[in-house]
């Protein structure tokens, strides 16, 4: 049985894990195919680099994977802190964001079948074939947003219990209570008040990374000693 700081490196492994494979997939493969209201332009993208999206797909896929092995991690680590935020940061960090994210995956394979020129779509001319490729990979970004709803849920009860486990500083919860916020302001924005996009996003984005710190605590220190309570009056 792990001591609770062999547990926590244990779970800061797997986090660091996660946020080495997830930039690809998220990131680097959409800012190489997509160019914003340009359909043609994404689709020739598309169809020169099939294996670049491809392999985002392998990434979104294997860091989802790393996701579910992350919380389950965290649940271990803080079970004896709360029970309930523990069960939380399970729901909220993969029983809701993880299907999302599989199931997203198919407007990706959809863009592909488009661009493939699959016999069955030859009632298509290559502009409707365009812009259908450059909407599903819309659509994936737009899926990609609605889970990252849940990937700021799940940073609430995961800092409420940094807070309240004694064991790691403080101030990385009220961090990761700052990420969690920024998470969930800039998917409200981006899907509700677009308008305001880019005058908010640019901030959240930045505030999102008050996540990073965490990982590499877990990673590197584990988890202290935890200093006993005081005893009360």
């Amino acid at each position: 049985m792990r001591t609770t700081k062999q547990q926590a490196r244990f779970a800061g492994f797997l986090y660091f894990l996660l946020a080495l494979t997830a930039p690809f997939g998220l990131l680097y493969v959409p800012g190489k195919l997509m160019v914003a209201g340009n359909a043609t332009v994404t689709a020739d993208n598309l169809r020169v680099s099939e294996s670049l999206l491809r392999w985002g797909i392998a990434s979104e896929l294997i860091h989802q994977v790393i996701a579910v092995f992350v919380v389950l991690a965290l649940y271990q680590l803080f079970e004896s802190v709360s029970r309930s935020l523990a069960v939380q940061i399970v729901i909220f960090g993969a029983l809701l964001s993880v299907p999302i994210m599989f199931v997203n995956v198919l407007n990706d394979l959809a863009a592909l079948m488009v661009v493939n020129g699959a016999e069955f779509l030859s009632a298509f001319t290559k502009p409707q074939l365009d812009a259908l490729a450059y909407l599903f990979l819309r659509l994936h970004g737009r899926g990609v947003i609605i889970a990252s709803i849940f990937w700021g849920l799940w940073l609430f009860p995961f800092g409420i219990a940094v807070i309240r486990s004694r064991f790691i500083p403080r101030i990385l919860g009220y961090l990761l209570l700052m990420a969690g916020a920024a998470y969930v302001v800039d998917a409200f924005v981006i899907l509700i008040v677009p308008q305001f996009r880019e005058v908010v996003s640019p901030i959240a984005k930045a505030l999102q990374i008050a996540e990073v710190p965490i990982i590499f605590w877990l990673l590197i220190w584990g988890a202290r000693t935890p200093v006993p309570a005081e005893p009360s009056a």
